[in-house]
């Protein structure tokens, strides 16, 4: 959730900001309309017992046999929300739950067998009757990957919103955050091994939001977890991003902070965090296949790039911390777009919340995602939500923006549109048609839309990117737990994961309706169908020959 600026920004700030000249916009038709398609078959779905709030998911191939893990947005608990921040508990109704009456069905983490990709088939859940290191209260099972050499599922877990997450309320002393990992050598009976909690050079206490998974291309038994861990704090000792080392976590061993780094400091003005409507952090960041550069998408401050190589390169002294808060290669403040730090209401030009920075593998050109959601979570949200755009890296010190992406919902030509999935007041409340998690190729995204579906988009020419197929689902009857921000619409469709691509076939999860496996048939379809395995957050399978294919 965002707050809305309370003070301005004065014009010598908004001046200093450097902005940046938007290139060509395509737009995509489709979408938008439960139970559409095109360029898209449908292999199998699992509707996850109808539960609602469904979170990331991570795949595992043992013995032949594909295990999918999916994480739960919501908690173990029976709250229906809350709207209050403090005072008598106000619950936040949703149609399946109109009387405060909530139901968190299979809270935890889902194990599906989809060995059978037309018939996906859950076959179990952590937690297990004996596995106390399970789904608490208060907490969401956000993120998941997996290091498959090391038969290693990770976990990462934090306190879940009152508002918008259908959790009790509480902070993070009493719904504290970390990372759980677990032994699936039996991918059935997960083994807890150990929790850790992340923490800052001089022993902060930081909470990661969204983490990448790198296996070192040079050393299969090294891998590293990028972490973005959000904060307006101007303090340069306080990170933004930290790197951690987990190579020795299936041995039993311990998880090294390798380097942090945070460059609020270097945006004018950011002293008062409301300057930047109490939004200047870091929400995600990719690093490239090699992990030398760090793509970084910095929520109301744009997009730049961090020289990574000594990370990468293994050349951080054992025992000490890299500094990263001299490395930036794009000088801060970053390029922005919108309507600037501030954000104040509804313009075509839209909120700048960057969202998600993402290189196109073995090609000088890089995508931004921003997400925006409805207004029930900010008064300046909802329509024109957010979408892709399309910048040239060639030269990192200064990215240049030549394209967007949009849906004909980010579009003026929507904004009070009739019909029964228009721009009505209850979308502009409850509905996200909006860009979200990405997984990339060389010429193609796949694109969780939010509302909006599973997008199709080809980059092959980055300065003018065009729609080539959507997956839209039909929504299941009703859920055990309705998102409170994402679901309450019309559309009840909320497609949300990073999609994986195994053996050809795209999985993805909406958050309402469940597992999807896909197959993709438009243009570009020869590339999709020989990849063995690739995924947006993690370096893992294809990743290496995607990155080696222009050289």
């Amino acid at each position: 959730m965002r707050r809305r600026l309370t003070v301005g920004l004065v014009a010598l700030l908004a001046i200093a900001i450097p902005a940046v000249v938007h290139g060509a916009v395509g737009v995509g038709q489709g979408g938008g309309t439960p139970g559409t398609s095109q360029n898209f078959r449908l292999i199998g779905h699992n509707p996850l017992f109808d539960r609602g709030m469904n979170a990331a998911l991570a795949i595992f191939e043992r013995s032949g046999r594909t295990f999918i893990y999916i994480g739960n947005r919501s908690d173990g608990s029976n709250s229906c929300g809350d709207l209050n921040g403090s005072g008598p508990v106000v619950p936040v109704l949703t149609p399946t739950n109109p009387d405060g009456t909530c139901t968190h069905v299979h809270p935890g983490i889902l194990i599906v067998d989809a060995t059978n990709p037309a018939s996906p088939q859950v076959v179990g859940e952590i937690p297990a009757p004996q596995n106390p290191a399970g789904q608490p209260v208060g907490i969401t099972s956000r993120e998941l990957r997996v290091w498959p050499e090391k038969r290693l599922l990770i976990e990462l877990t934090f306190r879940c919103s009152r508002l918008i997450h259908v959790c009790p309320r509480g902070n993070d002393t009493t719904f504290p955050f970390d990372y759980k990992f677990f032994d699936i050598r039996d991918p059935v009976h997960p083994r807890f091994l150990r929790s850790h909690v992340t923490r800052s050079e001089i022993g902060l206490a930081v909470k990661p939001h969204e983490f990448f998974l790198w296996n070192d291309p040079e050393d299969d038994d090294r891998a590293l977890l990028w972490e973005s861990t959000p904060t307006t704090s101007v303090n340069p000792a306080v990170p933004n991003f930290v790197i951690e080392d987990i190579s020795d976590v299936p041995r039993g061993g311990p998880v090294k902070l390798v380097a942090q780094g945070n460059w609020n400091q270097f945006f004018p003005g950011a002293a008062d965090p409301a300057n930047y409507d109490f939004d200047l952090a870091l929400h995600s960041m990719t690093p490239s296949f090699d992990g030398t550069r760090t793509y970084l998408a910095y929520l109301r401050g744009g997009f730049g790039v961090l020289d990574t190589s000594k990370v990468a390169n293994d050349e951080v002294p054992e025992g000490t911390v890299e500094n990263l808060n001299d490395d930036l290669i794009t000088p801060a403040p970053f390029p922005t777009w919108g309507t600037g730090p501030q954000c104040p209401g509804h313009t075509a030009a839209g909120c700048g919340e960057s969202h998600s920075a993402v290189p196109l593998p073995g090609r000088p050109f890089a995508i931004t995602i921003d997400e925006v959601y409805g207004t029930f979570t900010a008064s300046s949200f909802g329509w024109p939500w957010g979408w892709m755009r399309s910048w040239d890296v060639a030269n990192p010190v200064t990215p240049g923006l030549v394209g967007e992406y949009k849906l004909f919902q980010n579009t003026q030509a929507f904004q009070g549109a009739p019909g029964p999935f228009g721009d009505d007041p209850e979308t502009e409340q409850f509905t996200s048609y909006s860009s979200h998690n990405p997984t990339a190729l060389a010429d193609l995204v796949f694109d969780s839309w939010h509302s909006g579906g599973l997008q199709a988009v080809d980059v092959g020419n980055p300065a003018s990117p065009s729609q080539v197929g959507w997956f839209s689902p039909t929504p299941l009857a009703a859920a055990a737990l309705e998102d409170p921000a994402l679901s309450r619409g019309p559309n009840k469709v909320v497609v949300w994961s990073f999609p994986i691509i195994k053996d050809g076939l795209i999985y993805v999860v909406d958050i309402r309706n469940g597992l999807y496996v896909l197959r993709y048939t438009g243009p570009g379809r020869g590339e999709v169908a020989d990849i063995d395995f690739l995924e947006g957050n993690s370096n893992l399978g294809d990743a290496e020959e995607l990155a080696e294919g222009d050289e």
